[in-house]
């Protein structure tokens, strides 16, 4: 099965903006070349009150920072919530990759997904395709979906809750609750939670030597997170090396500046509280966040 995300540099159907050099409040509707308005839904959310120091990634402030981030590298814009209605047939050997992790029709998280929102909401417009997707998991197969089923993935993520609060489990579920747990475990602050996560969504979880599993053993043969008592600047740079390596064996992923433009230099200004002002670059775009 390929790996689970699909991420690839510059990804202009999915861009918000080319390039954004401030945080953005959410009342902005982001729009670029070709993508419509976004619906309410996504101009209004609330960001969260200002965390108090030191509060973990799963804190509401901190988690919404970590979204923005992910949000940089994978839309080229910190509009997360404007991804909901993303859907787009890549031709990277996943098929459609959608939604605002970017879920993927032949790495099954997209499958696990509509069944979460089917089984919540029977008869929704993204029902219907559930044999299509099963028959879909494991490879780059579009068949019984196209258009159609972009035009309903839209709908349901413009005028369903169930299905936007869906995507938002699943996400937490299978990829940001596991990585900040684990990050908890080896003692990481928010700065290297959040690095779990970035990785996590990009590789997935698992233990194979590509997956998030597989980097994770790659940086403890060469360093120790603090819970074993190890450095926790040592630790993460060997984190950030054992990533790039299985980053660079794909075209997809061979861009590594959000992890050396970005992660790196939070970690090299000593910011382990994941703490704005954020000032950042990926894909060569400059990017900031100062509350």
């Amino acid at each position: 099965m390929p790996a689970r995300t699909s991420t690839k540099p510059k990804k202009t159907a999915r861009l918000a903006l080319p390039v954004l050099a401030m945080a953005l409040p959410a009342s902005l509707v982001l729009a670029g070349p070709g993508q419509a308005a976004q619906p309410a839904h996504a101009r209004t959310a609330t960001v969260p009150a200002v965390a108090a120091a030191g509060a973990p990634l799963d804190d509401p402030y901190e988690k919404d920072i970590a979204m923005r981030l992910v949000s940089s590298a994978e839309n080229s814009s910190l509009d997360w919530r404007a991804q909901f209605r993303y859907i787009e047939p890549y031709p990277d050997g996943r098929g459609y990759t959608g939604g605002i992790i970017g879920f993927t029709s032949g790495t099954g998280d997209m499958l696990e997904l509509v069944e979460r929102y089917t089984k919540k909401k029977p008869g929704n417009p993204l029902a219907k395709y559930l044999p299509a997707l099963r028959k879909a998991n494991g490879s780059d197969s579009h068949e019984g979906l196209g258009k159609p089923f972009e035009e309903a993935w839209r709908k349901a993520a413009d005028e369903d809750k169930a299905f936007r609060d869906a995507q938002e489990a699943e996400r937490d579920r299978v990829y940001f609750d596991p990585a900040v747990k684990q990050a908890k475990d080896d003692g990481l602050r928010t700065l290297g939670q959040f690095v779990y996560y970035d990785a996590i969504v990009m590789h997935g979880p698992g233990d194979g030597k590509d997956s998030f599993g597989g980097i994770r053993k790659a940086a403890l043969a060469k360093a120790k997170p603090p819970a074993q008592g190890g450095d926790e600047k040592d630790y993460l740079n060997a984190f950030f090396d054992a990533r790039k390596k299985v980053m660079k064996k794909e075209e997809a992923h061979s861009d590594t500046s959000r992890v050396d433009t970005a992660q790196r230099v939070f970690l090299g200004e000593g910011n382990f509280d994941l703490r704005p002002p954020l000032k950042w670059k990926v894909y060569g775009d400059s990017y900031r966040i100062d509350k």
